[in-house]
């Protein structure tokens, strides 16, 4: 296998290929590119992590996420913003059914290459409403999307960032018990997400 490592599991009636890629947008894409072209799925599905902004989420929440900005393209020479709105994706989830799960935000998530940077805060809350930020979301967005594929994208908040820095910045053990619930959490609910799905 080129990229990643995978293993065929059933979940509650539901067959899924768990797939593990890296972290970061390049590896993110080539992950979601290489998935959508070996296995050829019904729903491209991403569970993970996210940092929230303090005050705009909680620790713990799930986010639906319904459209991601790759914020840190820098572009000189025309207008950065069409640059940035080219990569943004609106993920179309109709084809889901209400009720979600408990503890759940349909939000919008900013992705770069980076963690949070405090100074970065006030434009990502100013300019795209931002809730939370992760690695990987706008590429594999993005990427679903070239490919008519249905996308699922759901992150746990396991760590806030505000004007005093990151909880969880110098404090890796922190992010990874924290990982590790949110995790947790994903997969227990992930049936039941999967049970939202309807063709109508």
């Amino acid at each position: 296998m080129p990229i990643g490592a995978c293993f065929n599991t059933s979940l509650k009636n539901h067959e899924l290929v768990i797939f593990r890629g890296g972290w970061g947008k390049i590896s993110a894409a080539a992950t979601a590119q290489y998935v959508i072209d070996t296995f050829h799925p019904d729903i491209l599905c991403n569970l993970g992590t996210c940092g929230g902004i303090e005050g705009r989420v909680e620790l713990g929440t799930i986010i639906l996420v319904e459209k991601t900005v790759i914020y840190d393209i820098q572009e000189l020479m025309t207008d950065p913003e069409q640059a940035i709105d080219a990569y943004s994706t609106e993920i179309d989830l109709d084809w889901l059914s209400l009720p979600f799960p408990p503890n759940t935000r349909r939000g919008l998530m900013v992705s770069a290459d980076r963690d949070i940077l405090v100074e970065d805060i006030p434009k990502l809350v100013d300019r795209y409403g931002a809730i939370a930020a992760d690695w990987e979301s706008g590429s594999i967005a993005w990427v679903a999307r070239q490919n008519r594929v249905k996308c699922l994208i759901l992150r746990g908040v396991t760590d806030l960032v505000g004007r005093e820095g990151g909880e969880a910045y110098g404090n890796y053990e922190l992010y990874r018990s924290r990982t590790r619930d949110v995790m947790t959490t994903l997969f227990t609910q992930l049936p039941e997400w999967l049970n939202l799905i309807h063709t109508g």
